[in-house]
């Protein structure tokens, strides 16, 4: 086993923001819009608000998403040759993240556009 190194600190410091993000992704984000995606699901009235808390967990996932970002830059400024295993996990997790980050922002935007007035209006008399 290889001991810790302090080049080690840029592949740890990515894989924690990596985990923070997905998890902040999965947690808090997701069963937002999966309830604002589900027919019914919230009152009309209570929309509004729903998608206004959305619009600030998305301001923090995109914090977060760039803090994730930064953290995978030093980790390529850094380029210490640093342990082999933990780099490789390292960038596979930002990148898995990165997916899971894309699809989600696809979905928000989706929830955050506003339906037409038609399909407002049918929308609203179903």
């Amino acid at each position: 086993m290889t001991p810790f190194q302090p080049s080690h600190t840029s592949d740890i410091c990515l894989l924690l923001r990596a985990h923070g993000e997905q998890r902040w992704l999965v947690s808090e984000v997701i069963p937002v819009l999966r309830q604002l995606e589900g027919a019914g699901s919230i009152p009309d009235d209570q929309r509004a608000a729903a998608l206004a808390y959305l619009e600030v967990l998305w301001l923090d996932a995109r914090l977060r998403a760039a803090e994730t970002d930064a953290a995978h830059a030093q980790l390529e400024a850094d380029d210490l040759g640093g342990h082999p295993v933990l780099y490789e996990r390292a960038h596979r997790y930002h990148a898995a993240v990165r997916r899971l980050r894309h699809t989600v922002a696809r979905r928000v935007a989706d929830a955050l556009t506003p339906l037409p007035d038609s399909a407002a209006h049918q929308h609203a008399s179903s």
